[in-house]
């Protein structure tokens, strides 16, 4: 994200290869224009609702509030880069790029209506009012004025905000579209010549390091959604606008299918690099949003081929570059597996979207747990309790966190704040963009299914109230999930239809769901992992009950982790908390303006060993009372779940100032005993990724 760092770190070693010979499978590059410009998009499997259709409850709603009180929800008060960026008449901007507010505007309109809340609703509508009443003449959206400082990145963004604020506020929707169809005609023009506002040329300064070529596709969810809903006798200029953006970015070396290829695609990758591909691929942000990159052309063209590199996309990240917590690891690029790498919360946060948003069209069951296992760990794992602070990178293994004493050589592009919970540790992307993971996880919760039905395919509290065709359906989910194992749904219907409840891939085939009818039975999901369940006319209530037992991933050098359910679970560690005055990104003190009583860096130390090694065969469930659930919920003793795992303290190294890759033969130095493990998102320093030794019976039972 930190693009003048990168143009500093990376410039010398950019290898943008233009004639290399790919794999065989690799796909086509050539354009697909020319397509008639009134075919049908292809339909996603599972189709989304309308934001605000979906009511967050229980824990969650807690969560969205605690959000809407912290950082997020106050930045427009407050913060420069919101409260002052250029796009409402202000000044400030922390790149070229000018993509703070239109991020921020992303994730703060769908929590605004997530949550029906009006102080933010104000907020998003007097940000919106503002940058439409100042669109351009030409139609261009956004404070730039001259050709060279134009880049379409940021209004990628800013447009997949409108849509949203559309489909929850109808009265808005006509000077929505208005505004958008006026910019499609400036942005088709403008990449007409010669890809102008896409890739850069002399004498221009709007996107030295090519993000917007190879985000491109980005602009393709709301522009599908304008041309499906709004197209207004231009449904071939949005199509053709569409295919001018893909093929930018074919002419930027910068097409996600010459990437996503088996024997392409980097197992382990280290600087320099010798690749056929511009290293910006490896850039972890931009994988998490290049994972959309083909089904966005697969909408259009109806390649099978697209569809099928997704599930190839998806394999070779999981296999290679996917992290104990779900998102990627990657600071700000990738390398390898070890616990001692970062990965960015922005990379997080897209990967909450990517993952929800991939299930849409594949259907495949594991991508719903990948989006629940990003969503409950690495979210999480990386933003302050209270919401007002948050990291810039996670480590699967942080025994403390702090500005780190040394220059972080492990890191690729992250100075020694990046593991720092702040208001803007190392580059202030996360401080605007974190917000979107929980609002978009909420609006993708409920899915609307081929056959007409309803799916609860992200398992947390929430209500749907909805029209299937013309039958009214209301779905209340009630649920401590993934706290808890047991969902109860009370749902009231018009007419007949068919409810869907998705079934973990990690749930034990003796789990059993209870029906309408009051019978109880063992769950037999689809291959998809779907539950279906026949509602009756009226008031049903249904419940899922799920069974699991902890499950011991291995990595290498003989090393594991834990999980228990979707949870990920790391050694609990006593820490001394205190709070510094912020540092901004840039090293000094951030302005007073920009500051509120409330916005402090964090330094957390542990009071208790970390160093240990652990024997996975020897694992107890620890399960508290779960009818209430404490508030912040992602705090250190608050989930109601641990776990007890044998384990004793090793010597343990470090380096760069924090712990050293686990250590190949661990040197015991001390007794066994019985280790409190606790969610990993709930443990804002922890150790996950440990080293495996065998040891004697230890007792669990405290």
């Amino acid at each position: 994200m930190a693009s003048s760092l990168i143009a500093k770190a990376f410039t010398a070693s950019l290898l943008i290869s233009t004639g290399f010979a790919l794999p065989q499978e690799t796909l086509t590059r050539s354009s697909f224009r020319g397509r008639d410009s009134k075919s049908d998009l292809i339909q996603p499997v599972y189709q989304s609702f309308p934001l605000g259709t979906i009511k967050p409850r229980g824990w969650f709603k807690d969560q969205l509030s605690l959000e809407a009180d912290g950082l997020a929800g106050n930045l427009y008060d407050f913060y420069r880069y919101v409260h002052d960026s250029m796009w409402i008449g202000g000044s400030s901007e922390y790149s070229v790029l000018h993509e703070s507010s239109p991020y921020w505007f992303n994730s703060i309109v769908p929590l605004a209506f997530g949550l029906d809340d009006p102080r933010l609703k104000g907020q998003v509508y007097a940000y919106m009012d503002y940058v439409l009443d100042h669109q351009q003449d030409d139609g261009w959206l956004g404070p730039e004025t001259t050709p060279e400082t134009r880049g379409l990145w940021a209004r990628c963004y800013f447009l997949v905000g409108l849509m949203q604020y559309a489909q929850a506020d109808p009265t808005q929707t006509e000077r929505i579209v208005d505004a958008m169809h006026r910019y499609i005609q400036i942005a088709n023009s403008m990449l007409k010549d010669g890809f102008a506002g896409l890739i850069e040329k002399e004498g221009q300064d709007y996107d030295g390091d090519g993000f917007g070529a190879m985000r491109a596709h980005e602009m393709h969810i709301p522009l599908q959604w304008l041309y499906e809903n709004h197209p207004r006798n231009s449904s071939q200029l949005i199509w053709e606008t569409m295919e001018l953006m893909i093929e930018g970015s074919v002419a930027a070396n910068s097409d996600w299918r010459t990437y996503w290829v088996k024997g392409v695609y980097p197992e382990v990758t280290y600087t320099p690099r010798n690749e056929p591909f511009k290293d910006l691929f490896n850039h972890g942000v931009n994988m998490a949003e290049g994972l959309r990159y083909p089904l966005s052309i697969y909408r259009m063209t109806h390649d099978e081929a697209l569809k099928t590199q997704t599930r190839t996309a998806v394999d070779l990240l999981s296999q290679y570059h996917r992290s104990l917590a779900g998102t990627i690891i990657g600071d700000e690029f990738i390398t390898d597996l070890n616990p001692i790498r970062g990965a960015e919360l922005c990379t997080a946060a897209e990967m909450t979207f990517s993952m929800a948003y991939i299930h849409q069209y594949l259907g495949d069951n594991d991508l719903a747990d990948w989006a629940e296992q990003v969503a409950f760990n690495a979210v999480p794992g990386s933003i302050f309790p209270d919401w007002w602070s948050h990291q810039y990178v996670q480590q699967e293994n942080q025994p403390w966190s702090r500005n780190l004493a040394v220059s972080p050589g492990m890191w690729v592009n992250v100075g020694s704040r990046g593991n720092v919970f702040g208001l803007e540790p190392n580059y202030p992307c996360c401080t605007v963009n974190h917000g979107q993971a929980y609002p978009k996880f909420l609006a993708n919760s409920f899915t609307q299914t081929q056959d007409g039905g309803i799916a609860h395919v992200l398992l947390i509290p929430g209500s749907i109230t909805t029209s299937l065709d013309n039958n009214l359906v209301s779905i209340q989910a009630d649920t401590m999930y993934p706290f808890g194992m047991n969902l109860k749904y009370t749902i009231l219907s018009a007419a007949e239809f068919s409810f869907y409840v998705r079934i973990p891939g990690w749930a034990d085939p003796s789990s059993t769901v209870t029906g309408p009818d009051g019978k109880t039975s063992k769950v037999s999901p689809s291959d998809q992992g779907l539950q279906k369940i026949s509602i009756r006319r009226g008031l049903s209530t249904v419940t899922v009950n799920l069974n699991t037992e902890p499950r011991v991933v291995t990595r290498a050098n003989n090393t594991a982790a834990i999980y228990y359910g979707p949870l990920l679970y790391s050694l609990h560690i006593d820490s001394n908390v205190s709070t510094v005055p912020p540092v901004a990104f840039s090293g000094d003190a951030v302005p007073s303006t920009s500051t509120t009583s409330h916005t402090h860096d964090h330094v957390i130390e542990p009071e208790s060993i970390w160093n240990v090694a652990i024997d996975p065969s020897q694992i107890r469930v620890a399960q508290a009372d779960v009818s209430t659930l404490a508030n912040p919920i992602w705090d250190l003793n608050a989930p109601p779940i641990e776990l007890r795992v044998a384990a004793v303290e090793i010597d343990w190294p470090l380096e760069y100032d924090t712990a050293a890759d686990p250590p190949l033969k661990p040197n015991i130095t001390g007794r066994p005993f019985s280790a409190r493990f606790v969610p990993f998102g709930s443990a804002k320093i922890h150790m996950a990724h440990l080293p495996v030794v065998q040891m004697a019976k230890v007792d669990l039972s405290n």
